[in-house]
């Protein structure tokens, strides 16, 4: 008889066992390629939907330089001149701002009834204007206060607003083209938009350009009503002569 005993043979794997644990790793592979792409894609899609987004604000910023241009068109077809920088009274104290004097013609008229232009912007007696915020009056790219704006003419006696008298368009020598009438300002610089308070013409010149609304410029309303981006590249000789009503300056606005 033979001695031969048989081999113990271990049972075979089980194929479907094999080919599930392959799955669950090319899935884990798979997941993990996912999540490292989609941060990837996420870290580059970010800037150009952040880029997008600040030129529908820059956008909507524009369109409301030009319904403040059409209004300071609309006040002097009314009265035959733009509204005064500023009011005053028999002292000469300021009273109100050219923002206040064109409500009517961003229709706001029932705002403009309700203040007493007798008497100061924050006077008591106009308490109603201190938390009144007016979205035309507002940058969308600006992080300051609603009720506070970038939105200023330059308070010069060279500019179309030389203090509390009003300038018709037949005494800007220059040409309304090529003329500036309201140009965004710093944050830091804002005001309320009731106050009687503008860019003096050294604000004006020094604006920084990190802490403007914009990057690389800032918007400009020109007194012929057209809207403009002022590039921060503009040169000097160039940013004044805009400002100036009759200074005979040529300037070259094309090429900014």
């Amino acid at each position: 008889m033979s001695n031969y005993q048989p081999m113990n043979i271990p049972p075979a794997r089980s194929q479907s066992n094999s080919t599930a644990t392959v799955l669950i790793i090319v899935l884990l592979v798979a997941l993990g390629g996912m999540v490292v792409c989609g941060g990837i894609l996420a870290g580059l899609l970010l800037p150009a939907v952040q880029s997008a987004r600040e030129a529908a604000r820059r956008m909507q910023c524009s369109n409301n330089l030009k319904q403040i241009a059409l209004a300071l068109h609309n006040y002097h077809d009314t009265y035959k001149t733009l509204p005064p920088a500023y009011t005053v009274d028999a002292n000469g104290n300021r009273l109100h701002s050219w923002r206040t004097l064109i409500l009517p013609y961003i229709e706001q008229s029932a705002l403009y009834q309700q203040i007493d232009l007798s008497k100061p912007w924050d006077d008591p007696a106009n308490a109603i204007l201190k938390t009144v915020s007016i979205p035309t009056y507002h940058c969308p790219s600006s992080t300051i206060a609603m009720e506070l704006t970038t939105y200023q003419i330059i308070d010069d006696p060279s500019s179309i607003f030389p203090g509390s008298t009003g300038v018709n368009f037949s005494q800007m020598k220059d040409g309304t083209s090529n003329t500036l009438a309201i140009c965004e300002t710093d944050d830091k610089d804002a005001v309320h938009w009731a106050e009687p308070k503008d860019q003096s013409f050294a604000t004006y010149l020094n604006v920084s350009p990190t802490k403007k609304p914009h990057t690389g410029g800032r918007n400009a309303a020109f007194a012929d009503g057209s809207v403009k981006f002022l590039s921060d590249s503009m040169d000097a000789q160039t940013k004044q002569g805009i400002v100036t009503a009759a200074g005979g300056e040529t300037v070259m606005l094309d090429q900014y």
